[in-house]
């Protein structure tokens, strides 16, 4: 899952990051300018953004995104506590609010569920066909027997399944894999492919010659 941060606190920036690498993929930027350029550009599943920030006040990143049509659910960190700027965030597009200082429970807490009311979802628990995962816990069974995947086969997993009944490009699916400074073999798609279909099954992911991968609508 990606996750875009904006924060200009070296020290914040560094523990949200550490925090959130288990079940994100981070891309962190310090830069309000920078920020928007990779909102739009990344495409992000989540993206927390500071507004106290240099280049470009966290605010306008915000009214921009969503005027270039950006949907992205975006949480808001802020020590503005103030009830106008919390009205004025949410009225420029604004999905959550957490006031600093925070815990790191809490923000994580607020990202899930801002990531299943995106996607329709409202709990942790989600099934496809024989699959039941728990997207809290990371678990995944088949037919009720735990499976055992890579970090990697299990964010494939539910990429594919998020975007169920429409085609997955190589593309995007490397970019949601891999990060912006990761290197990547050229096969590196096609192994996690393999692999993954060998434990959930070979039915379940179609191959679209020539274009990327996709599963079955229902």
């Amino acid at each position: 899952m990606d996750l875009l941060l904006i924060e200009d606190d070296e020290l914040l920036g560094r523990g949200i990051r550490e925090a959130l690498s288990q079940d994100y993929r981070v891309e962190w930027f310090r830069d309000g300018r920078q920020g928007l350029a990779a909102l739009l550009d990344l495409a992000p599943d989540l993206a927390v953004l500071d507004l106290g920030l240099p280049g470009m006040d966290g605010l306008e990143v915000l009214r921009e995104a969503r005027q270039k049509g950006i949907e992205t659910p975006i949480l808001i960190l802020t020590a503005r506590d103030g009830i106008e700027d919390r009205i004025e965030g949410l009225d420029r597009g604004a999905d959550d609010y957490l006031l600093k200082p925070f815990s790191l429970a809490e923000l994580e807490a607020r990202l899930r569920a801002l990531y299943r009311r995106a996607r329709g979802r409202s709990d942790d628990k989600l099934q496809y066909r024989d699959l039941e995962i728990d997207t809290r816990q990371r678990q995944v069974t088949l037919d009720g027997a735990p499976l055992i995947l890579s970090r990697r086969e299990y964010e494939l997993l539910m990429r594919l399944i998020d975007a169920r009944g429409q085609v997955m490009t190589r593309r995007k699916l490397e970019e949601h894999l891999y990060g912006l400074n990761e290197e990547l073999e050229s096969n590196a798609l096609e192994v996690h492919i393999h692999n993954l279909r060998k434990k959930i099954g070979r039915d379940l992911i179609h191959t679209v010659r020539g274009v990327g991968y996709m599963m079955d609508r229902d």
